[in-house]
């Protein structure tokens, strides 16, 4: 019973955390219905820590096409060769340990006693550590002639330890980088 109620509080802390909050920032004072054209900034997947079993081609690609179509249904198209672009386009891609507390009261109750008042038996608590893995996926928005950052957006879930089909993966990919870019160019 104890242990399925720490796993019942675990998968709600969880689910909680799924709710993905995109996070998006921008400078004002640019024109965004200026930028027609963009490249990317090389290396144009960066990668946190740079630890193998993240770093992939496969990954990279995927990152690549999602963000090369989002900003195609934006009437961004990428620059010609030799021409310089309007925006220069990176991704981040950023994994951090994290812990979670968690605390599971059990035992003791409350009720009616004889009809006079209610009554409280021992109550226990424990308290567990709950380590977890935390990825985030962050591109950035360049303008191509003075380098600055114009436009980021961000959003971070919980990574997943039984990683998904290259198909499902290729679909978490497009889905993540079309909510991010949802609000680009900004209004």
């Amino acid at each position: 019973m104890y242990l399925r109620l720490a796993l019942l509080s675990f998968t709600l802390l969880l689910s909680a955390c799924q709710s993905s909050q995109i996070n998006r920032d921008f400078d004002a004072r640019r024109d965004f219905a200026g930028y027609r054209s963009w490249s990317w900034q090389e290396p144009a997947v960066q990668y946190q820590p740079a630890d193998p079993r993240l770093k992939s081609d496969l990954t990279e690609q995927r990152i690549r096409d999602a963000i090369n179509q989002q900003l195609d249904q934006r009437g961004l198209r990428p620059a010609s060769a030799g021409t310089p672009a309007d925006l220069k386009v990176q991704a981040w891609l950023i994994v951090e340990d994290r812990q979670q507390l968690v605390s599971t009261n059990y035992g003791g109750g409350w009720g009616p006693w004889g009809g006079y008042g209610y009554w409280g038996g021992p109550l226990a608590s424990e308290t567990r550590s709950v380590d977890y893995k935390v990825t985030t996926l962050q591109i950035d928005l360049f303008d191509g002639k003075d380098g600055k950052l114009v436009w980021r957006g961000s959003t971070e879930r919980i990574l997943e330890q039984n990683q998904a089909n290259p198909a499902a993966r290729d679909t978490a990919v497009r889905n993540t980088v079309a909510k991010i870019l949802e609000q680009y160019p900004p209004r």
